[in-house]
């Protein structure tokens, strides 16, 4: 089933209840923006008989809460970019599932746990989250040894050895080139140590290790690839096609992707692929767009809530739910549980792996993994809108024009919002 047919049915099931509300205040109502949602209360459904859930799905769920006078009033949201000021103070603290035993703080990574607590409580509970990644084909696996993490300057290293140019000069191929991928600098930055971290409506930055950043891609640029308008013109000739297929060409060695959309290729797509999780001192920063559960604080079924939050929340229960995903075709253009890796390490390290081959061996352990800061409120449009572009131009190596800076696309966006 793809995304668009979970999509159309949650809604649907949504549109039924909402035109009986007896109906709707006998049931758990979950809001999400992840589809996969869909199948999970279809199946605790059909194995509880005195706790029924319906799903709400909401595009953009957080920037929905509170929920207006005439919506049916979410139990749960299981969605991402919920940790942030604005966000959070709609949530019940979720202390009493581990004082109740209901939830055991040891079956999770403690610094994913962590991330949901404010004030020393826990009012988010992380349900997955998303790795970054570089790709490359199998037929290149001599050139990394027997790396499961890969730096930027091994990365740069690797890259440069395997350019090639032809009589007249020009590059037959180019290992990798920074200014290909937005993403890939803003997951340099992050590796870099900018520290984007909220801040009041807005956010603060390191800003020498964002200039640190914006140097170390332009060196390489300049260094290995020429310019970016050499970039640009290859990438425009030999690399319009998708990334899993762009290092099957010989072309290039690396495209930059994530966990989510690797993992989500089908068979034939990533046949003959490998991968690197992208990481500094042996540490991979954690995607920002990470999955949580909270409590809506104006619940009326704090025991159903607590029911559905302790089934999805344990291992047996996501094995079961991978294997029916996986066994009846169920959203197959994603990725795991709810699109990424389990909060649950046991999940990840037990279960994962005997779905996805690829991770044998490959897993990242607890130490490597690291969380982002707490991050403002629409962060996605504010990195989407400010931060891409300002790396993006900044690391233009042939541009006679100088970028606007961080603060005045911080101002010019603020009054699109303020």
């Amino acid at each position: 089933m793809n995304l668009q047919k979970l999509k159309f049915l949650i809604i649907l099931m949504t549109a039924v209840l909402t035109s009986c509300s007896r109906k709707a205040n006998d049931y758990l109502v979950i809001w999400t923006d992840t589809p996969a949602l869909a199948s999970f209360a279809e199946d605790f459904n059909a194995t509880h008989k005195d706790s029924k859930v319906v799903i709400v799905y909401k595009e953009k769920a957080a920037s929905s809460l509170p929920p207006s006078a005439d919506e049916l009033q979410p139990d749960i949201v299981i969605a991402s970019w919920l940790m942030n000021s604005t966000i959070r103070r709609n949530f019940a603290s979720l202390d009493f599932m581990f004082k109740s035993k209901l939830l055991n703080r040891d079956d999770f990574y403690p610094q994913i746990l962590e991330y949901g607590i404010i004030d020393e409580k826990q009012y988010l509970i992380p349900l997955s989250f998303n790795l970054p990644m570089i790709i490359y084909s199998n037929s290149n696996e001599y050139m990394l040894q027997d790396e499961h993490l890969l730096t930027l300057d091994r990365m740069e290293e690797i890259s440069a050895a395997y350019n090639a140019k032809n009589k007249s000069e020009a590059y037959t191929a180019i290992g990798y080139a920074p200014g290909w991928d937005k993403e890939f600098l803003y997951e340099a930055s992050k590796l870099q140590g900018a520290d984007y971290a909220e801040r009041g409506k807005s956010f603060i930055w390191n800003e020498k290790a964002l200039k640190d950043t914006i140097r170390r891609m332009k060196d390489w640029t300049t260094k290995f690839n020429t310019d970016s308008t050499t970039e640009k013109n290859f990438q425009f000739r030999y690399l319009f096609m998708p990334k899993h297929r762009q290092v099957s060409t010989g072309r290039c060695l690396f495209a930059s992707t994530r966990s989510d959309k690797f993992f989500a290729l089908d068979e034939s797509q990533n046949e003959g692929l490998n991968f690197r999780w992208l990481a500094s001192d042996d540490k991979i920063p954690i995607e920002d767009d990470i999955v949580c559960i909270g409590l809506y604080k104006k619940t009326r079924h704090t025991r159903k809530a607590e029911i559905f939050i302790s089934w999805l929340l344990n291992e047996k229960t996501q094995k079961h739910l991978l294997e029916r995903k996986l066994t009846m075709k169920l959203d197959t253009s994603t990725f795991g549980l709810a699109n990424g890796f389990s909060s649950i390490k046991a999940t990840n390290e037990n279960i994962y792996p005997v779905y996805y081959r690829q991770l044998l061996g490959s897993l990242p352990g607890e130490k490597n993994l690291v969380m982002p800061d707490i991050l403002p409120y629409r962060w996605d449009s504010i990195k989407e809108k400010i931060i891409l572009p300002y790396l993006e131009e900044c690391v233009t190596t042939d541009s006679k024009k100088e970028p606007a800076s961080l603060e005045e696309r911080i101002e010019n966006w603020n009054k699109q919002f303020y």
